[in-house]
């Protein structure tokens, strides 16, 4: 390998001629959490850290657990500038994954399945664990079945250092800039989402009506509004055979919510002739699933071109309803708990055009079920534009820590230096 001047090749990669390699162990100390018995948890009490209080690198506080334990060690209750990790779970994607305790977590403590990094190095090596460099040390330490890391392993795992603790703490620092900026969006995002839920509630049950209209709400069942069809005649192993947009059942779970927005299945014109063809207006219904609670989960295809759908699809072309409104009511809870009650069997679940043709719909006039249409997928649009500059900057995250952890990009006092 031919390197570049001023680069030398270490244990962890190509790094700067004055940056060092260490190992965990010689920057800081890790320690493991506290072990504690289902009795000793109590609603109130010594919050205890575990996998659960980690989301995409940030600490959350939405399912915890607290010990009435007294005599906890002083060395393994958190202090700001900790790094958690995760070192044992049941999914292996969990092992490894950190957050920087802050403030918020004084007086806490964290569990048996987790560890603590603390050195004043902590900021720059939580970054450390969400890059490649310490993802594939520990991925060769889990071995093919164990998924734990031990504390003899953490230590030694090793990482690139720049010579001076003012350069780590620029890269934690721009890096950190680029998280707060994840969090705003984040923010955004879950803000967005609370008020579509709102005008999903208030304006698909009429209890809030949009300008000019005023107009009595009729009742109808699904079967009046059009004519039901059977999708069919694509498997599996077809989904990628071509080059033909197609819709399988179990993706109306996974991937469309009230409309499709895009394809994730593409068949071969030898499927397609097999398959039954959807046009634009129709509404597809998983018609197997899980759960009672989740069976019939609706998308309505509002696209001007032709698609497929697999089987195991219930289709409604509709002649009287708006489309996109259809959609969007279809999965409130009143039809949601309608379709559930018509449910069939239980390790697999199942629903019949028929069931679905009974369920029953409270209805504005057309032109307000477009104006409601137009209203949520409005919001849906503005969702839309916030998640994919979530992970624009994501991605953008990414590439810096390439660039930064590495030293492939120096941050100096004068500004940023490409080697």
């Amino acid at each position: 390998m031919e390197l570049r001047p001023g680069y030398k090749l270490s244990e962890v990669g190509v790094i700067p001629e004055d940056w060092t390699t260490r190992a965990l162990g010689d920057v800081g100390e890790s320690l493991i959490g506290l072990t504690y018995k289902p009795e000793d948890t109590a609603d109130h009490g010594t919050l205890v850290l575990r996998a659960s209080n980690i989301k995409e690198g940030a600490l959350r506080f939405d399912d915890n657990v607290y010990v009435k334990k007294t005599n906890i060690p002083e060395r393994i209750m958190v202090r700001p500038g900790d790094v958690l990790i995760c070192v044992r779970n049941g999914s292996r994607d969990l092992i490894g994954k950190t957050a920087l305790l802050d403030e918020r977590t004084v007086g806490m403590t964290f569990g048996a399945f987790m560890a603590v990094f603390r050195s004043p190095a902590g900021r720059y090596v939580n970054y450390l664990f969400q890059s490649d460099i310490l993802r594939r040390q520990i991925h060769e330490h889990l071995g093919a079945t164990i998924n734990q890391i031990t504390n003899k392993s953490l230590n030694s795992f090793l990482i690139p250092l720049p010579p001076t603790e003012a350069e780590q703490r620029a890269i934690a620092a721009a890096l950190g800039d680029v998280d707060a900026v994840l969090a705003g969006l984040d923010r955004m995002i879950a803000k967005k989402r609370d008020l579509k839920q709102a005008a999903v509630r208030q304006l698909l049950a009429g209890r809030t009506r949009l300008p000019d209209f005023n107009g009595e709400w009729e009742v109808k069942r699904l079967g009046e509004l059009g004519i039901f069809l059977k999708g069919k005649g694509v498997k599996k192993d077809d989904a990628r055979t071509g080059n033909l947009p197609c819709i399988r059942y179990g993706e109306l779970y996974t991937h469309h919510n009230d409309y499709i927005r895009s394809f994730h299945s593409w068949i071969s014109p030898a499927v397609a002739g097999t398959a039954t063809r959807v046009k634009q207006g129709d509404l597809l219904f998983a018609g197997s699933g899980e759960t009672k609670d989740e069976i019939g989960k609706c998308a309505a295809y509002a696209d001007g071109f032709d698609a497929y759908a697999g089987g195991d699809i219930v289709i409604l072309r509709l002649s009287s309803a708006h489309p996109l409104f259809m959609g969007y009511y279809c999965n409130t809870p009143p039809v949601n708990a309608q379709k559930a009650s018509k449910g069939q069997g239980d390790a697999v679940v199942h629903i019949s055009a028929a069931a679905l043709s009974s369920v029953l719909v409270r209805l504005p006039s057309y032109p307000e079920q477009a104006a409601i249409a137009a209203v949520l997928s409005d919001m849906d649009a503005e969702l839309s534009t916030l998640e994919a500059r979530r992970e624009k900057t994501r991605a953008l995250k990414q590439g810096m820590m390439q660039e930064l952890l590495a030293g492939r990009t120096r941050l100096v006092p004068t500004g940023i230096v490409f080697a």
